[in-house]
């Protein structure tokens, strides 16, 4: 049977050695061997969330460390300056509603970034906003946000920055203590090549002042309690034993390549995509792409959701289509994780089919011949095939 070809963003691909490790025997999470493992996959996170903070770990998909997030650090009636401008961007508004924040919109159009300075001015038209919520990569239009620039204004206030990386780590940089990012959550399922089903959460001094005089109701999010079972490398309710052993052998491939090496591999991949794009006439959605993410517009007279279904019955490739208003009209290449240079121009070459299949234009080859010139020679003689 043919292997599917994932380049969506989120799963993405396991590696052998994580595959290898999500097959072991299972092992007991209140015993000392484990609690070895789990502190070495602890401060590998902190490596590669860039942060000398603690890192706590949910059994949850990533949305749970955003939930905890907004339970921790507010209370009911609090203000909170919301950017939006994508579906996830969209649930921390719906997280804090759900939790009696008030919310402080800042419009942002689908494909657009935020200006910090329009932060800058929120803060100052609100000056006792407790918090910033705002993305790193926003996966549902494939943009990334100047974080950087948006924490050096958050800073001045009184408000926490909080980030969600949950795609964008290890594909964009993201340097937590020292850019002042005050929380970051982030999930298993995309840079750090695990399945879903872990999150994490790190959270600075400045955020933890706010933890003890939160008053939202909490419980199996309360950070209170994963800080005092980190204190003895554990966690205060079962963890997801064999997703935190790959995790370690994830963490172990992430360390030895290196963060900065990580995020080029994604970047180098990233510039392939959009040199097809580019050379097969199409469009990117994102006015600042993400190196995890390639968000492309729909050509007009090719019907969108036909064109993912047939990259995947023709080919085994599975790229993401739009979501909610966006269905039809984009579609989502991922070169995050452990996708390949080689898996990118097998997915040109898919797109390439499913293009001319669909009555699109376009010489055939030469979005593959674009992508393996971006890579390199090396990269080139692979072809586009596995």
């Amino acid at each position: 049977m043919t292997q599917d070809i994932l380049l969506t963003p989120g799963p993405t691909p396991l590696p052998p050695q994580v595959r290898e490790a999500l097959g072991r025997p299972i092992i007991h999470h209140r015993t000392s061997s484990y609690r070895a493992l789990f502190k070495r996959a602890m401060q590998g996170m902190q490596t590669a969330m860039q942060t000398s903070q603690p890192v706590y770990c949910l059994t949850s998909s990533g949305t749970g460390a955003m939930e905890a997030a907004v339970a921790n650090l507010l209370s009911p009636g609090d203000a909170a300056i919301v950017v939006l401008g994508g579906k996830f961007a969209e649930r921390w508004q719906s997280l804090c509603k759900a939790y009696g924040i008030t919310v402080v919109p800042i419009p942002v159009a689908y494909g657009d970034v935020v200006d910090p300075q329009a932060v800058a001015d929120a803060l100052a038209a609100h000056p006792k906003a407790k918090a910033v919520f705002t993305t790193l990569c926003e996966t549902s239009t494939g943009i990334v946000n100047d974080i950087q620039a948006i924490a050096a204004i958050t800073r001045k206030s009184q408000a926490v920055l909080v980030v969600d990386a949950i795609s964008g780590l290890l594909a964009d940089e993201c340097r937590t203590d020292e850019w002042g990012i005050d929380v970051v959550v982030t999930g298993s399922q995309k840079g750090l090549m695990l399945p879903p089903g872990l999150a994490f959460i790190s959270v600075n001094a400045r955020a933890w002042a706010l933890v003890d005089r939160a008053t939202c109701p909490r419980f199996y999010t309360d950070l209170r309690l994963y800080k005092k079972s980190l204190a003895d490398d554990d966690t205060p309710f079962t963890s997801a034993v064999p997703t935190v052993v790959a995790l370690d052998e994830a963490l172990k491939l992430i360390l030895q390549l290196g963060v900065p090496q990580m995020i080029q591999r994604c970047a180098l991949m990233a510039r392939a995509t959009r040199a097809a794009a580019s050379a097969l006439g199409l469009t990117l959605f994102s006015t600042r792409p993400s190196n995890g993410v390639t968000a492309v517009t729909v050509p007009g007279g090719v019907d969108g959701k036909q064109l993912t279904k047939i990259m995947y019955d023709r080919s085994r490739v599975m790229v993401a289509g739009g979501q909610g208003d966006m269905a039809g009209k984009i579609f989502r290449f991922a070169h995050m994780g452990f996708i390949s240079p080689e898996d990118v121009l097998a997915g040109v070459a898919a797109l390439e089919g499913a293009l001319a299949e669909l009555g699109y234009k376009c010489e055939r080859g030469k979005g593959v011949k674009a992508a393996q010139a971006a890579l390199g020679r090396q990269a080139a003689a692979a072809g586009a095939t596995r």
